[in-house]
């Protein structure tokens, strides 16, 4: 676990580390020389019924903020220091409000220094510390009065430090591992080292991992917590850990170490924020921010439902940055001024991978439960994707919920479940939908097919593949349609021509049997009868009346009959013969002959060999099996 100070520069939070810890925070020679902190210490501290933890000592002056806010970031407990002979000053505001951006769970105030005021004045001091926490409606902290240069209170501190770590919610190892980077460096002899706190996930020895934007690729060569050797980097504990392969310009503070999970920078994603009353009304998409996530820092514009922010209460926005960052579904971040700087604000990530797209307006519950709730945010997803749908592998990170509760999440969202992605059942219905259509009209411009081809639905529909086997499968599971091989129709559905339908099928028929070995094609019929002919022809062709010898021509059964007995009787097996000598047996020209003597080919009736024809040995077929192989 983590405990990260927070306060105003010179109320102690250095001093009071080294008392509780033993360590002092300050190892730059310029803190040591200006006797203040610039950039970020780290020290154990053994704690009863907790153990070791680690505490993050932060700086105090306003220059250093975003340093006070890498190390606030990710810490489980916050230790907000107030000098007792000062009270409450302007960073001390500033940093509670990051911690309360933050959403760090609980906080302790130390009284500092209060070997140097008088009771009543400490009660003062008191009274403006428990204001300040009303003001920013936070619960009532515990306050520790104590003094690092008697030892006073450091006891009474502890205690309370521990007491409330034993009922901190821990951190589950049994996730994706991210690790934000605060400090990268090299060690002789090691390498290049980074440290960190430990987000979530663990991560062993020789494993593999991944340096964040930039994607290189590297592997674990040590890991130290607390300045011991361990075999895990897990959840909620500090971290050095040294890289193999990488040198220190590969990874710098604001770099994330991640696993082989599917984890990816964003400069595009959508959150709840809120900005304080004062600077609310100022802001358009316009205004240039600065965003602070775990230890990035990077320039933003924010872009929410209303033409302005206009007033200082939840609204979802869409967020555009400057630089890659690497965020998760549940995140908080910090929003500051450039000039001044000043921390005006902050929010939740709800997703991490949006897209652009018109912002919904949501109710202020709405919002509520997705700044909270994983299975809240899926929905979300959900439906703003509609039928492109959210990758299976994605929900661990879009959502924020734990990779081992990945598939509960989906259980209880209903969603409809492809190979690799999720659906909205609103994305389900919509493709349904769209399928009833095209079955619908299919039906009506070819009253005569069998169905619809599969392909051709498919196509119409113009939705992810999977949606379309989701929704096709859930249709024919409940019987509203049903496929005939590569064709699907209407349940129950069968040809129905008109009377003038059948009036043209006797005219077509009674055409291609007078025509016997020399029938007219397609064309022709269709310049006879008109266009309605193509699909006349397959529906007399699936009553058996008629067979598709090629491609512009059909002829009559009884005549294509004839001249397969005829072409059997006359050939030998085995026996090669010209086209010229089978000419002469079926009594056909060439135009006709070929493209019967390819059908027969392709039927096994026959078999080419050079530029002529052999009686295969075994030509029995059937004249049913010919639309098969037709």
């Amino acid at each position: 676990m983590i405990i990260g100070t927070a306060g105003h520069i010179d109320h102690g939070k250095t001093a009071l580390v080294k008392a509780l810890t033993g360590v002092d925070a300050d190892r730059l020679p310029e803190e040591k020389r200006r006797g203040i902190t610039i950039d970020l210490g780290f020290a154990p501290l053994s704690l009863d019924g907790v153990g070791t933890v680690g505490v993050i000592d932060v700086p105090g002056h306003e220059d250093f903020v975003r340093s006070m806010l890498v190390g606030a970031s990710g810490i489980d407990l916050g230790l907000l220091v107030v000098a007792a002979d000062e009270g409450v000053m302007p960073q001390t505001r500033e940093h509670l409000l990051i911690l309360q951006l933050l959403g760090i769970p609980q906080i302790v105030v130390a009284l500092t220094k209060a070997d140097l005021v008088d009771n009543d004045w400490l009660e003062l001091v008191k009274s403006d510390v428990l204001t300040l926490f009303d003001q920013s409606q936070m619960l009532e902290p515990a306050i520790v009065s104590c003094s690092t240069r008697t030892q006073t209170g450091l006891d009474d501190l502890r205690a309370i430090l521990s007491q409330r770590l034993e009922r901190a919610k821990p951190r589950a190892t049994n996730d994706l591992f991210r690790m934000p980077v605060d400090r990268a460096f090299t060690v002789k002899g090691t390498g290049t080292v980074v440290t960190g706190t430990v987000w979530s996930g663990e991560l062993p020895t020789e494993a593999n991992v991944r340096v964040l934007p930039g994607g290189k690729v590297s592997r674990v060569r040590r890991i130290e917590q607390h300045g011991h050797p361990t075999d895990f980097a897990r959840a909620g504990g500090r971290a050095a850990v040294a890289l193999a392969g990488l040198e220190v310009t590969d990874v710098s503070r604001g770099s994330v170490l991640v696993g082989d999970q599917p984890w990816r920078a964003t400069m595009l994603f959508e959150a709840v924020v809120q900005v304080e009353d004062d600077t609310a009304a100022t802001l358009t998409a316009r205004t240039r921010l600065r965003l602070h996530a775990g230890a990035s820092e990077v320039g933003a514009r924010l872009v929410t439902a209303a033409r302005s922010l206009g007033e200082s209460r939840p609204m979802l926005a869409r967020i555009t940055t400057d630089a890659p960052l690497v965020v998760r579904g549940g995140d908080r971040f910090v929003l500051r001024l450039p000039a001044p700087l000043r921390t005006i604000g902050g929010g939740v990530v709800i997703d991490p991978y949006a897209r652009r797209r018109p912002l919904p307006s949501l109710s202020r519950e709405s919002l509520d439960k997705l700044s909270v709730n994983a299975g809240d945010r899926l929905g979300y997803m959900l439906e703003s994707e509609n039928t492109r749908g959210v990758r299976l592998e994605d929900v661990a990170i879009r959502t924020g919920c734990a990779a081992v509760e990945v598939q509960t999440l989906v259980d209880e969202s209903a969603a409809r479940v492809g190979t690799h992605n999720l659906f909205a059942p609103t994305a389900v219905e919509q493709a349904m939908a769209s399928v009833r259509r095209i079955v619908a009209e299919y039906e009506i411009s070819s009253p005569l097919a069998l169905g619809v081809p599969a392909r051709t639905l498919r196509e119409g529909l113009r939705v992810d593949q999977e949606l379309a086997d989701i929704s096709i499968r859930e249709m024919q599971r409940s019987g509203e349609i049903e496929s005939n091989g590569p064709l699907v129709r209407k349940t129950g559905w069968s040809p129905s021509p008109t009377q003038r339908d059948v009036e043209i099928c006797n005219h077509l028929v009674h055409d291609i049997c007078a025509g016997t070995r020399e029938p007219p094609s397609v064309g022709e019929l269709v310049s006879r009868f008109g266009s309605k002919v193509p699909g006349l022809l397959r529906f007399l062709e699936r009553q058996g009346r008629i067979v598709q010898v090629e491609t512009d021509r059909y002829y009559d059964r009884a005549t294509l009959d004839s001249m397969i007995a005829r072409l059997k009787s006359a050939l030998v097996p085995g026996k090669q013969y010209a086209p010229a000598q089978l000419r002469d047996v079926l009594g056909s020209s060439r135009k006709y002959l070929i493209p019967f003597l390819e059908f027969c080919d392709r039927n096994g009736i026959t078999e080419r060999r050079g530029e002529g024809r052999v009686l295969r040995q075994t030509s029995v077929i059937s004249l049913d099996t010919f639309q098969a192989h037709s």
